[in-house]
């Protein structure tokens, strides 16, 4: 299946091996779709050889390049999987273009499959569940290399070793990874020349992820198979593919008094928690998801081990699977005025094992009415009970509404304790900052206060400037920073969400910012290459490896904070844009974002917004350090980089005759004698990289850190 994605016509497309040693693939109007870019002097030759491996060499026997290197969805025998390969799924059984499905090594040098959506991505195999020990592998072994031989025995560098059913020398054998997610070995029967399955990576097909796209749920039948459904009231959004999943066929209000829940018994779904809250009640449980817009659903389940009830308020109804096996209820957020049509409709949901039977009693009742003294004593009897009834109402209401103030008061509670963060009142905001009066800061998101909270620790206190943003909407932002957690990101402590008040409470950084520290020359070349290090991780575990990839908007100095270690914290990340699994932000900007001078091409150019923003930034920030030099802009917009830091860099770099001449007549003489000049070349490359001014060109924040680490 080569060149899957782009297809020839079939008919009058061919393969061809240029004298040059290019072999080329040429569709029906004779353009070029597929090249191996090789080039040889020497005769070449294309051989095909017994393993399966098309082979381009020359006639001495040098391999310029090989189909082993490049697979689709199929391993053979001793075909290996390394670091720089993987396997990729077909869309559907008749779709042979790339799929969602990948089998790969992660950068903690585990093998795993992982559905790798168009919105989000997560491993389904090994469980994710499950610790290192649980499932066999280790995560010391950073060879990532994984084969499987002749006779159907499998070997990964992390442990996974497995064998096929017929283990041993004999039919031809293949490793595919299915475009139902499931990773199976083949093995070929010569007899009737067809394939079966000799091993397979799970056993529960609705354990894949992804399997029938969002808001709908797996159903396993032995003798059916895998199927998809929606919930009640939900549609196929898509009526020819289920990976697109079900939507709902009514809006989900955000008020508590119009919204109610549906029990689907025996149903989970796998992750996208809002929290997970240990020790929960049911009350508390459902009482946060009603408090919460974004809020789909819970479920609350009993943990054996721990003795007592989780939580897992719902942000999204994915990896959705019925199980008789699974005892748990999903509890599913819907508009109260829908609940009463959908009595009739649960059926499919409820795995019910038998059917109350009515039983027929063979009495026989006299008809004629009874005496007096019967009906005034059960007269008597209704009035003392009615009596008992209003005293036991009126004493359940006086308990019902202190209790509810008490909830009412103990609400942001809960909250904080599922975020980890304490809601502060105004109030001991105003005391802690002395009435507001120690700034140590102040940038276009707001203004930033030192002060003392009450158990004495010391706290950098942001007032943010736009108070106009809804108390859901800011605490749906808070639990995103509660999701997010790297030593170089700042450490948020609590907020404060009182009326028309909007602040933050973060660490207090003894060292200031990286603007400060540039300004009294105080960084070794050791420190600074550490923390351009620091800056780099941070940005890419927001932009790639945190649940929610995060925007930044504003990569400059005064947000690069500094611990007693010279350790950098990237800071207000918190209420920047969330960004899609491809790497862009389906939310537009209602105003350009960020720092003049910092800011990347795109912004002004009213191009698509990308993580290669932050990385831009991240380059005039490492161009700032390595230089000690600022930047020229020209005009309001500031646009002006080829005629500051960015031209003459370019310039002196290209027009030098040596690297020692280039790098003295750009570093200030101040920088230069403390800096190591190996040090600031690799930096200043790196730097020249991240602002291109195509973002297509720019790396990636974790190739940036890959490219600084490879010479540490």
């Amino acid at each position: 299946m080569a060149n899957r994605d782009t297809p020839v016509n079939g008919r009058r497309s061919k393969l061809s091996l240029q004298k040059t040693g290019n072999l080329i693939l040429t569709d029906a109007g004779q353009s070029i779709v597929w090249a191996t870019n090789t080039a040889s002097v020497s005769s070449m030759k294309l051989q095909l050889h017994n393993n399966g491996n098309l082979v381009l060499q020359s006639m001495e026997g040098d391999k310029l390049w090989q189909s082993f290197d490049s697979p689709t969805n199929t391993l053979l025998p001793q075909q290996p999987l390394t670091k720089n390969v993987r396997l990729v799924s077909s869309r559907s059984q008749t779709d042979i273009s790339s799929g969602y499905y990948k089998l790969l090594f992660h950068q903690d040098n585990i093998l795993f499959l992982v559905f790798d959506g168009p919105e989000t991505s997560s491993v389904y195999w090994p469980d994710p569940w499950l610790l290192d020990d649980q499932i066999d592998r280790s995560r010391y072994n950073d060879s990532k290399i994984a084969v499987f031989d002749d006779k159907g025995h499998f070997l990964s560098s992390d442990g996974v070793k497995f064998r096929s059913l017929d283990y041993g020398k004999g039919p031809y054998r293949r490793l595919t990874l299915d475009f139902d997610g499931n990773l199976r070995l083949y093995s070929l029967e010569e007899e009737n020349r067809t394939w079966s399955v000799t091993w397979h990576a799970t056993s529960k097909p609705c354990r894949i992820h992804g399997a029938c796209g969002p808001n709908s749920i797996c159903i396993y039948d032995r003798n059916l198979g895998r199927k998809c459904t929606c919930p009640p009231r939900f549609k196929m959004k898509n009526q020819t593919d289920w990976s697109y999943g079900c939507e709902p066929e009514f809006k989900i209000p955000c008020k508590k008094k119009d919204v109610g829940f549906v029990k689907l018994h025996h149903v989970d779904f796998y992750g996208y928690n809002i929290h997970l809250l240990k020790n929960y009640t049911f009350a508390m449980c459902k009482e946060t998801c009603l408090n919460m817009c974004n809020c789909k659903g819970f479920q609350h389940k009993f943990i054996e081990d721990d003795g007592h009830y989780n939580c897992y308020p719902k942000r999204e109804l994915r990896n959705g699977h019925l199980s008789a096996n699974f005892n748990g209820t999903l509890h599913l957020k819907f508009r109260k005025s829908e609940i009463s049509s959908l009595k009739g409709n649960l059926q499919e949901f409820q795995l019910n094992c038998s059917i109350p039977l009515r039983k027929n009693l063979n009495r026989s009742y006299d008809k004629k009415g009874g005496n007096g003294s019967l009906k005034i004593l059960l007269w008597c009897a209704s009035v003392v009970g009615w009596i008992e009834v209003v005293s036991i109402s009126v004493a359940l209401l006086f308990i019902y509404r202190t209790r509810l103030r008490s909830e009412a008061a103990n609400k942001q509670g809960y909250f904080a304790i599922a975020t980890r963060f304490r809601r502060f009142s105004y109030a001991e905001l105003k005391r802690a900052t002395c009435d507001f009066s120690k700034e140590i800061g102040r940038g276009g998101a707001g203004v930033v206060y030192k002060g003392v909270l009450p158990d004495q620790r010391i706290a950098a206190i942001k007032r943010l400037n736009e108070a106009n943003q809804g108390e859901e909407e800011f605490l749906a932002e808070i639990s995103t920073i509660g999701r997010l957690n790297h030593m170089n990101l700042i450490d948020m402590w609590g907020y404060c969400a009182e009326r028309s008040n909007r602040l933050l409470v973060y660490e207090y950084m003894e060292n200031g910012s990286l603007a400060d520290n540039l300004m009294s020359n105080v960084l070794d070349w050791e420190k600074g290459f550490d923390i351009a290090v620091g800056i780099a991780k941070g940005l890419a575990y927001l932009h790639e490896e945190c649940l929610e990839w995060v925007l930044h908007c504003d990569v400059k100095p005064q947000n690069i904070l500094l611990d007693t270690n010279f350790q950098p914290k990237v800071a207000d990340f918190g209420l920047s844009k969330i960004l899609n699994r491809d790497g862009t932000s389906d939310l537009t900007f209602s105003r350009i974002r960020g720092t003049r001078g910092y800011m990347a091409p795109e912004w002004i150019l009213n191009l698509p917004i990308t993580s290669k923003v932050d990385v831009y930034s991240y380059g005039m920030v490492v161009l700032e350090m390595a230089t000690g030099n600022g930047f020229q802009t020209t005009g309001s917009e500031g646009v002006g980089e080829h005629q500051g830091l960015v031209a003459r860099v370019r310039e002196k770099k290209y027009g030098a005759e040596s690297m020692a001449v280039w790098i003295q007549e750009i570093v200030d003489p101040a920088i230069g004698s403390q800096w190591d000049m190996n040090m600031l070349e690799i930096l200043i490359e790196v730097a020249m990289q991240c602002v291109e001014e195509d973002k297509d060109v720019r790396p990636t924040m974790s190739q940036v850190v890959e490219m600084l680490l490879r010479h540490t």
